[in-house]
C-alpha cells in the first residue's frame, strides 16, 4: 500500500507553499473527491493549489521517494474518474496556473499554463484574428485536461483532435525532474516522440505545467446548416455521401428528436425545428460565405437523395444561439432527465455508425433501460448514456455493466475502442483490458514502468499496474 500522509509529510509541503493554498483532510471542498460523472468518489488526503513547475517538481520528486500518490485535477470536469485520487494522497490542481504566457504570431504558437479553460483561448485569440480549432463540447475544461485526454470534440472532422496542435509541452516526471517535450518546429523526427506519449496519458506519465499549442488564422466566415430526416437511419446515411463533396464540412453533428426535447427542458428555450426524429448538424468555414454556399448544392443533393425533409440555413444570430447552445447543453440535459446516468464514449468505422447505433436500441430493449445518444457523425464517436431511472442500486449495478459489456463488445466487433475523447480514467479501465490484446497492454505496462517505476502518477488510472511498494516509511 502508499505511504499514508503524516505531520511530517504536512509540514514539508507547506515548506514549499503557503497555506492559503493548501487545504487538508475535512477542509477540502467536496467536489474535490469526483469529478463530473460522479460515480467514483474519493477524495485526497491533501489538495494544492499548484502555481509553478518548480512547485510541483520538489512536491512530486518527495512524493516518489516517499512513495504518495500524486493526481492532477484540472476543472474537474472529466466522465471516467480520472481527476479522483481513488489511492488518496495529494491532489495538485492547476486552476491558478491559469496564464497565457506568449501569442507568437510569426510561429502560429500560443504558450499556455495548463490551467487555461479552452473558452478563454478562444475569448483571447479570435479577436486577434486567430484560430485554436479543438473544440470539445464542455468550454470550462482545462487545456491541461483537454491534453490529458486527447480531447476532440466537434471540428476534428476537418481539423483533428488536441494532439494535433500540441507543439511541445514542459513536464514534471515522478522523479521530479522538469522535461521540455517537442519544441515550436512544424516538423520532428527526432526519436521517440515522448511529447505524444503524454499526449491522452491523463496523467499517468507526468504532470504537464506548460503547453506550446500551434494555432491558425481564424476562417473568415462560418456557417451551419440543420437538416432533418424522418429518422436516424436517414440521416447517417447521408453522413458518406457528405463527407466526398466539395467542400469537407467542419463539423457533421447527429442528434435525436428525444435529445432535443430534453434540451429545450432544460434550458427553457425552443430549438428552431423539432419536427422531425433525427437531425444532421452541419458547420462549415471558409474565407467568404460565397466559397461556403459553393457546397450547398452538392450537399442538398446528398441530402434529398438520403430523405432529408429540408436544409435549414442557420444564419440569424438568434437561430445561431438557440441551435448551438442546445446542442452545448446535450449533457447536462440529459442527466438532469433522469436520477443517475453513466456514458459509453465508443468509436467506431464512421460506416459503422448507423449500424452500432441500431444495435443500441436493441439492447435497450432488451434489458428495459433508456439509453440517450449523440455524437460526431463525421468521425464515428458516440456518446451513448444509460439512464438509471427508477432502478435500485443493484438493479442499476448489475443492468449497467450488462449493457457496457454488450456494448464494448459489440464496438470491437466493429473496430472500434473504447474511448473516442474522454479517456479511460478508473470507470473505463475494465473494458480496455478486455477489448486490447495481452501483447498491447503489456506494452502499455512497459512505457508507464519507464516513466513511473513506482506508481505514484494518477495510479489505478488508464492502464492496471502492480508493482511493490511495501517498503514504505
Amino acid at each position: 500500500m502508499y505511504k499514508a500522509i503524516d505531520k511530517t509529510d504536512i509540514a514539508f509541503l507547506q515548506s514549499i507553499v503557503p497555506a492559503e493554498r493548501i487545504c487538508v483532510g475535512a477542509d477540502i471542498n467536496k467536489d474535490y473527491s469526483r469529478d463530473e460523472l460522479g460515480d467514483v468518489e474519493k477524495s485526497p488526503d491533501v489538495l494544492i493549489y499548484i502555481q509553478s513547475a518548480e512547485e510541483a517538481s520538489r512536491i512530486i520528486g518527495y512524493a516518489n521517494q516517499h512513495k504518495i500518490p500524486v493526481v492532477p485535477r484540472g476543472a474537474g470536469t472529466g466522465l471516467v474518474g480520472g481527476a479522483v485520487a481513488i489511492h488518496g494522497g495529494i491532489m495538485l490542481c492547476t486552476s491558478k496556473m491559469n496564464r497565457i504566457l506568449e501569442l507568437d504570431e510569426e510561429n502560429l504558437t500560443l504558450t499556455v499554463e495548463p490551467g487555461v479553460m479552452l473558452m478563454s483561448i478562444a475569448a483571447y485569440v479570435e479577436p486577434l484574428g486567430f484560430f485554436y480549432p479543438p473544440d470539445p463540447g464542455e468550454k470550462t475544461a482545462t487545456i491541461g485536461g483537454n491534453i490529458s485526454t486527447n480531447a476532440g470534440g466537434m471540428r476534428a472532422v476537418k481539423y483533428g483532435v488536441t494532439r494535433d496542435y500540441v507543439r511541445a509541452l514542459t513536464v514534471v516526471l515522478a522523479s521530479g525532474e522538469i522535461v521540455e517535450l517537442g519544441g515550436k518546429v512544424v516538423k520532428d523526427s527526432s526519436g521517440y516522440s515522448l511529447k505524444n506519449l503524454v499526449i491522452g496519458a491523463e496523467g499517468t506519465l507526468g504532470f504537464i505545467t506548460k503547453a506550446v499549442l500551434k494555432i491558425l488564422p481564424l476562417p473568415g466566415k462560418t456557417r451551419s446548416l440543420l437538416i432533418p430526416f424522418p429518422n436516424i437511419d436517414n440521416a447517417l446515411g447521408a453522413v458518406q455521401g457528405i463527407m466526398k463533396t466539395k467542400i469537407i464540412p467542419t463539423a457533421v453533428e447527429f442528434m435525436e428528436r428525444e435529445v432535443i426535447l430534453d434540451a429545450e427542458k432544460f434550458l427553457g428555450k425552443t430549438f428552431p425545428d423539432k419536427s422531425s426524429e433525427a437531425y444532421l448538424l452541419l458547420t462549415y468555414d471558409g474565407s467568404n460565405i460565397a466559397e461556403i454556399e459553393s457546397a450547398y448544392a452538392a450537399l442538398a443533393e446528398v441530402c434529398y437523395a438520403a430523405g432529408a425533409l429540408d436544409l435549414l440555413i442557420v444564419d440569424t444570430d438568434e437561430r445561431k444561439e438557440a441551435v448551438w447552445t442546445a446542442r452545448g447543453a446535450f449533457l447536462e440535459a440529459i442527466k438532469s432527465s433522469t436520477t443517475q446516468m453513466d456514458e459509453c464514449d465508443v468509436v467506431v468505422p464512421k460506416n459503422k455508425v448507423a449500424a452500432f447505433l441500431a444495435y443500441t436500441y436493441e439492447i435497450s430493449q432488451q434489458h428495459n433501460v433508456r439509453i440517450k445518444s449523440f455524437g460526431h457523425a463525421g468521425d464515428g464517436n458516440l456518446h451513448l448514456y444509460v439512464l438509471r431511472d427508477a432502478m435500485n442500486e443493484a438493479e442499476w449495478k448489475s443492468t449497467l455493466s450488462t449493457v457496457f459489456s454488450h456494448l464494448y463488445d459489440k464496438a470491437a466487433e466493429f473496430g472500434g475502442k473504447v474511448s473516442g475523447e474522454h479517456g479511460i480514467g478508473y470507470a473505463k479501465l475494465p473494458y480496455l483490458q478486455s477489448g486490447e490484446n495481452t501483447a498491447t497492454l503489456d506494452l502499455m505496462r512497459g512505457i508507464k514502468h519507464v516513466f513511473d517505476p513506482n506508481c505514484i502518477l494518477n495510479p489505478g488510472k488508464v492502464i492496471p499496474f502492480k508493482i511493490d511498494i511495501s517498503n514504505t516509511e
